[in-house]
């Protein structure tokens, strides 16, 4: 039996893989885990910098750290992008689905009524037909 695909499976499957990993990547980066695991290896970075006995391999200014951060950000922002971006065509294929099924739930409620209509046309004219046999009787 074959299987109807929706318009989300049928975008999902056409993404690339780049698509697929920067839209993880992007998942990744937009939650509360990668903030907090972060922080915790920025104030570990941090810590064991300040309060090393014999060797600073990034001393206070954290010079290092900040290049780190800044190829993180030149890295994660068009990453992000690229994610919002295919976030963007989605919503538009959803869109044009949601008013493509609209137009056709009204098609088919004006068909409806057109037929409910003429059944009660055909209704009435055989009451007036019952009637006017009862009068001539």
């Amino acid at each position: 039996m074959a299987t109807i695909k929706n318009w989300h499976q049928e975008h999902s499957e056409s993404l690339s893989f780049g698509s697929r990993i920067a839209d993880k990547v992007a998942t990744g980066m937009g939650s509360w885990r990668f903030i907090i695991i972060q922080t915790i290896i920025v104030v570990v970075w941090m810590g064991l910098n300040i309060y090393a006995y014999f060797y600073h391999w990034d001393p206070y200014p954290f010079i290092l750290l900040n290049l780190l951060f800044s190829t993180q950000a030149a890295y994660a922002a068009p990453i992000i992008m690229m994610a919002q971006n295919r976030q963007s065509e989605r919503d538009r294929l959803q869109a044009q689905a949601d008013y493509q099924t609209n137009l056709d739930a009204k098609k088919e409620i004006e068909a409806l009524t057109l037929k409910l209509n003429q059944l009660e046309v055909e209704k009435l004219d055989k009451i007036i037909a019952m009637l006017n046999e009862q009068q001539s009787k």
